[in-house]
């Protein structure tokens, strides 16, 4: 049997197990991570994050996300924030702001004394072949929305990858809005070949939103940090959000606020919470 120690976590009720690779061994592709996600009788979490050495010298940490379902994923912004909290609660830097390698590029987190995390996201790609997304004849390949079918139904959809890719949609009122149905539809699109995060995003007024999302691989979650930095950005390029200040994400876990001017890195802040630490053994 394998001994395995970890740490729940959790940004804005979206829940870690996170792994420190570098001081134990440990395999997530041989891991039970479907068990350990169950809510009734595992650990239970949307996604386990790992901490490992970087690749380089030029960074500190490298970073993995794997979804319950076994799935590793390129990034995630809460995860992002827990990540930072843990590597300096466990004494493995005394850094403030931290180089974090992820399978999209350098991301860099900041701890904050207030407690917060502020995340450099680095800068959203549009082209079709970064989101990835497969445009319908003579559309453009960057334009600021697309058009996607679903069932009879043709949905609008702005593309924007933040080191995964997503797809927000401009809804009148996230309470009813379609989540269930349009995420699971969209999210595995023929349209989407990596499939999609689908966030669902209502106007408040220029600096604030309200917002749910349905991301790949697990379903809806209480919060998704990418999925906040994807609708401000989304809502900037089309003109309905400010431009270069703080706009509040309502997310049903809590409050981001995400920070973006055309041409700049995406600037992420929010809260983090360490739940418990757990030890659990397996095969």
């Amino acid at each position: 049997m394998k001994t395995l120690k970890f740490t729940k976590m959790h940004g804005l009720g979206n829940d870690f197990m996170v792994v420190n690779g570098i001081g134990q061994d440990f395999d997530p592709l041989t891991a039970p991570l479907a068990e350990w996600s169950d809510r009734f009788r595992g650990v239970g979490f949307d996604q386990l994050l790992l901490v490992e050495k970087p690749s380089s010298d030029a960074v500190d940490f490298r970073y993995r996300i794997f979804n319950a379902d076994g799935s590793e994923v390129e990034q995630c912004g809460n995860g992002a924030r827990c990540f930072a909290r843990f590597v300096a609660d466990k004494g493995l830097t005394d850094k403030k702001e931290i180089l974090v390698e992820t399978a999209k590029g350098v991301i860099i987190p900041k701890l904050l004394d207030n407690g917060l995390v502020t995340v450099n996201m680095g800068k959203p790609r549009f082209t079709s072949s970064e989101i990835p997304f497969v445009p319908v004849p003579d559309e453009a390949d960057d334009a600021l929305t697309h058009m996607v079918m679903v069932g009879l139904e043709t949905v609008q959809v702005s593309c924007v990858n933040m080191g995964n890719p997503h797809a927000v949609i401009v809804v009148e009122d996230v309470q009813t809005a379609p989540v269930a149905h349009w995420g699971e539809a969209i999210e595995s699109h023929e349209q989407f070949p990596e499939r999609v995060n689908v966030g669902f995003m209502q106007i408040v007024d220029r600096e604030s939103i309200r917002l749910r999302v349905f991301e790949r691989g697990v379903g809806e979650t209480q919060a998704c940090g990418t999925g906040a930095c994807a609708a401000v950005v989304s809502g900037v390029r089309l003109g309905l959000l400010a431009e270069g200040v703080p706009v509040k994400v309502s997310l049903p876990g809590g409050d981001l606020f995400i920070t973006w001017s055309h041409g700049e890195d995406v600037l992420m802040t929010g809260p983090v919470q360490t739940v418990f630490e757990g030890e659990l053994q397996y095969s």
